[in-house]
């Protein structure tokens, strides 16, 4: 792993990351430039991007570079980006023989320039040994009605039976046949755009989106790091029951104990906070005495250190805190990052949305949207806490821990 990017330990990675490579133009309008200079510094981009997939174990990634609607274009931005394919694929042929890379080309060749239709047959038969360790499929004059149409001319051809015409049959006509992981697990899109447009209809139905406000040239592997964190906390149900155990707690009775020793933790530590504190743990999380105790005196001294502006010794406490509590309900975080982002937080003394968003969504292993809503209820409540507003505190506090169990229930 070279330092463009890390991930912590346990991180699901998928399998499979599809991208639309969009906002180009829009980066090189906003700079002034021609929107060739803005494919070319989005060309960098991929670069970059494609080598991070690989040191982190995606095993096929898939970049939609060219649909067959972008012909429509001025024909000097065709041809520039002609010359960007002949480049990349020139420059690129050394390095999939050495990192063990197949080329997969997506969509129709005969409207491509003779050339590249010979460049992409010579590196896509050469490296076609390579397909067990990664793939790299290049879509360009793609369009998912159109591999839907092209598949079902080809299966009309081969002269399969209707009554033999079934789902797995059919995939053996698409353009991703054969692949260990055809379907995308993860699919992104940049530029702020938030539909597929007909990337591989058929083969994401069960992928999980991502759409970023970021152009592509400004997309960087750090963001892509951001995808897949987000990407490894998500539920993949795949129409089935949900693997994880349910959380049962009674949101306004866990609203309540927390504002209890919310409103203690200001006097000397003693029996009465300990004693809400561990009621708390046991509502929420469903520990037993013993544990729920042990675990109150963790979180108790992490908040006693971080007042004290103890931060490693209010991280260490947080750690061990979450250590408990994932070992007791098998939850998927990891300790370190929970407790980095909650002393983080509790600098704030609650009020950062987007650090209260993140830390929700690590803790309960859900989505950063799917943890808007109880995030900011949550930092609501902080609020109000804060100015000693404790009915309007405890309103908030109760609506939080409703709208997680929504979630997460």
């Amino acid at each position: 792993m070279s330092n463009l990017i890390s991930l912590p330990k346990n991180v699901v990675i998928p399998n499979h990351i599809a991208m639309i490579l969009d906002g180009n133009r829009r980066w090189a309008r906003a700079r002034g430039l021609k929107p060739w200079e803005g494919h070319y510094h989005g060309y960098l981009a991929v670069e970059k991007l494609a080598r991070s997939v690989r040191e982190l174990g995606v095993h096929t990634f898939t970049v939609w570079a060219f649909s067959t609607e972008n012909w429509e274009r001025p024909q000097n931005e065709i041809d520039a980006i002609m010359d960007l394919f002949r480049k990349a694929l020139k420059t690129k042929e050394k390095e999939f023989h050495k990192e063990k890379v197949a080329l997969v080309h997506l969509g129709r060749k005969d409207r491509l320039p003779k050339d590249i239709q010979e460049m992409l047959i010579k590196i896509e038969t050469e490296t076609a040994k390579y397909a067990k360790h990664h793939i790299y499929n290049l879509a360009v004059d793609y369009g998912g009605r159109s591999e839907i149409v092209r598949a079902t001319q080809k299966a009309i051809e081969s002269g399969i039976k209707p009554e033999e015409l079934d789902e797995k049959n059919f995939e053996k006509f698409l353009d991703t046949h054969g692949q260990p992981y055809p379907n995308p697990d993860l699919f992104i899109r940049t530029s702020g755009e938030q539909r597929t447009s007909g990337l591989l209809p058929w083969q994401m139905v069960y992928a999980e989106y991502l759409f970023s406000d970021v152009h592509l040239p400004d997309f960087t592997p750090e963001k892509l790091k951001e995808a897949i964190l987000d990407f490894s906390r998500r539920r993949r149900r795949f129409g089935g029951n949900d693997a994880l155990s349910h959380f049962t707690f009674d949101p306004h009775l866990v609203a309540n104990l927390e504002l209890k020793w919310w409103r203690l933790a200001k006097l000397p530590y003693g029996v009465s906070l300990m004693e809400y504190a561990v009621k708390h743990m046991r509502e929420q999380y469903g520990l037993s005495k013993k544990l729920a105790k042990e675990a109150a005196g963790y979180m108790l001294y992490a908040i006693r250190y971080q007042d004290k502006n103890k931060l490693d010794k209010a991280k260490n406490s947080l750690k061990k805190f979450y250590k408990l509590i994932k070992g007791e309900l098998k939850l998927a975080f990891e300790p370190e990052i929970v407790a980095t982002l909650a002393v983080e937080l509790n600098k704030t003394k609650g009020e950062s949305e987007e650090l209260t968003k993140e830390h929700t969504a690590e803790v309960y292993r859900i989505s950063l949207f799917q943890a808007a809503k109880a995030a900011h209820l949550r930092v609501l409540a902080n609020a109000a806490k804060n100015k000693g507003d404790w009915e309007r505190a405890e309103d908030y506090l109760e609506k939080y821990y409703s709208a997680l169990k929504e979630r997460i229930a």
